[in-house]
Parts: C-alpha cells; structure tokens; sequence
C-alpha cells in the first residue's frame, strides 16, 4: 500500500488513473482468474491463428529452459461470422455437435490437459480476425464444475497479435 501512495503522489491524479487502469486491466496479452491457482498465467508471447474452422489463439510462456503452452482457446466457428464487434458466446456446441470452445494447458514435460468444457463466456474481437491482419480482443469464461480439470473454476484474457494464416496448406486433405 506504501508502494501505492507513493507512485499516486509522484504522478498526480490523471497519471495514477492511466497507471491504475493499466494495473486493473492486465496488459495487451494477458491472462487471469481462478485457473491461476493450478498453473502460472504469466505470458511471454501470443499467437492467433484463423482458418475457415476455427479461430486459435495461444498464450506462451518462456522459461529458463523450456517453452509452455500456458494456455490454448480455440473457437470452432461454424455457423459464426466472427467480426469486430461481435459478442461470441463460447458454451455450448457448433450446429455439428463439437464444443463451441476448449482449452488446453501443456506445461514442459507434463502430459497436455484439456480444461473442463465452458459453461459460461465470451469472446469479443476489437479488429481484425482474418489471416494477415492486426487482430485485438479479450475473453472471458468459467468451466462446468463436472469434476474436470480447471472445473469450477475461471479464465480471462487479452490478446494482440498478427493472425496467422491456420490453413490447412494449398493442397487438399488426403482422402483415407
């Protein structure tokens, strides 16, 4: 608290309430919520990608000797025309049956860990969202309390980031 009133007093009224939103807010790329008592949120990179199934975006974190997927939110849009503006609701399933939205978590050496399905939540693209351009948003969720991993529980997050090209390359899928 110290700490607090010491900067309030350095930077005078309007610059403590940039820092305060800045603090409040998390940054461009960030993570939050209750799924931090089971892993670290902390973020060192981000990346989206976009295809015509799906909308990926995946949080990073360096360390000293590995890299972890902290976190995986991949949308299946099916049925969706997902555009800035638009509120997506992320429980629930596509018109085909598949969950609408899951998270994954893959810490260096452990084995990779689907998060219980969504019960609630949103996500909401500030721009772009097409492969090639700047694209900026945040979600936000709690998963089903069905006995899962990360059941119960919450996640938030910002992300800003070039979307990537996800596709599936210019060639067809092989038929088996």
């Amino acid at each position: 608290m110290r700490e607090v009133t010491r900067v309030l007093a350095a930077v005078g009224l309007s610059g403590a309430l940039v820092w305060a939103g800045l603090v409040g807010c998390g940054g461009e790329n960030s993570l939050s919520g209750s799924v931090g008592d089971l892993f670290p949120l902390e973020v060192s990179r981000v990346e989206v990608q976009r295809n015509t199934q799906a909308l990926q975006v995946s949080y990073y974190r360096s360390t000293a000797t590995d890299v972890d997927l902290v976190v995986r939110l991949s949308v299946d849009t099916e049925g969706l025309e997902l555009k800035p503006g638009q509120k997506v609701d992320l429980a629930g399933e596509t018109p085909a049956g598949h969950a609408r939205a899951t998270v994954v978590h893959v810490a260096a050496g452990e084995p990779a860990r689907t998060l219980a399905p969504v019960d609630k939540g949103d996500l909401v693209l500030d721009e772009g969202g097409n492969p090639g351009e700047p694209t900026r948003g945040d979600f936000s969720m709690s998963f089903k309390k069905d006995g899962g991993y990360g059941a119960g529980r919450t996640l938030s997050g910002r992300f800003s980031s070039l979307a990537l090209d996800g596709g599936f390359g210019p060639e067809p899928l092989p038929q088996p």
